[in-house]
């Protein structure tokens, strides 16, 4: 007698929207309908919505799990070390997922990952010594810092690694004598394969946080 093949797993609404998240991953976000999904899952597409409403919900939900993986250090914790945890945290988080930045400036969340993430953010900050408006001003320049570096990140048009020579390739081809400051610049990179750096921006933003919020007791 042959053996029964094994049993799939029970579709539940996580695991829609696990599945939901490696087709976005592997395949981009525009790839992402309720078909493939389905595809993903091995089940037809009118079966996801016993789970989830419909792609919009799909859209909304992932954001909330990928959001539940940025970590926001806990009460009691400094709040310029919260926020720089937190921001190194999310700038790993979103490259690790190169359709949520967009995603997530883009949709209308509410769900509990991202109240959470919000809840916890503006907790630290407030506990910090900020005013309400202070808190408000922080989140929203240490979120422009993150989201701005993020997509400029995801976005050259070559990978980090290969900065180094791409620099190099660059100085070949320029004239020195005519942008001199330009190729300055262009050929420490080529020598060193230094690259953007998301803490030295973070730190600009942290320190004048700071000084503010020393300066006007709450920010």
């Amino acid at each position: 007698m042959s053996p029964s093949p094994p049993r799939r797993a029970p579709l539940n609404r996580e695991r829609v929207l696990r599945a939901a998240i490696a087709v976005a991953d592997s395949e981009g976000i525009r790839a992402l309908t309720m078909r493939r999904l389905g595809q993903e899952l091995g089940v037809e597409a009118m079966s996801l919505y016993n789970h989830v409403r419909n792609k919009d919900d799909v859209l909304d939900g992932i954001v909330d799990l990928v959001v539940s993986d940025i970590v926001v250090p806990p009460t009691g914790t400094q709040w310029r070390t919260a926020m720089r945890e937190r921001a190194r945290s999310a700038h790993e988080v979103l490259l690790a997922h190169p359709w949520a930045a967009i995603q997530m400036m883009s949709r209308f969340n509410i769900g509990p990952g991202m109240t959470r993430y919000l809840d916890n953010t503006l907790g630290r900050l407030r506990e910090g010594g900020f005013s309400i408006e202070g808190a408000l001003d922080a989140w929203n320049t240490l979120d422009s810092h993150l989201f701005g570096f993020t997509l400029q990140e995801l976005n050259l048009p070559f990978e980090v690694e290969q900065t180094q020579d791409v620099s190099a390739d660059f100085l070949a081809e320029m004239s020195m004598d005519q942008f001199p400051h330009v190729a300055e610049v262009v050929g420490r990179i080529a020598q060193t394969g230094r690259s953007e750096d998301f803490e030295f921006g973070l730190d600009l933003i942290l320190d004048g946080l700071e000084r503010r919020l020393q300066a006007r007791g709450g920010g």
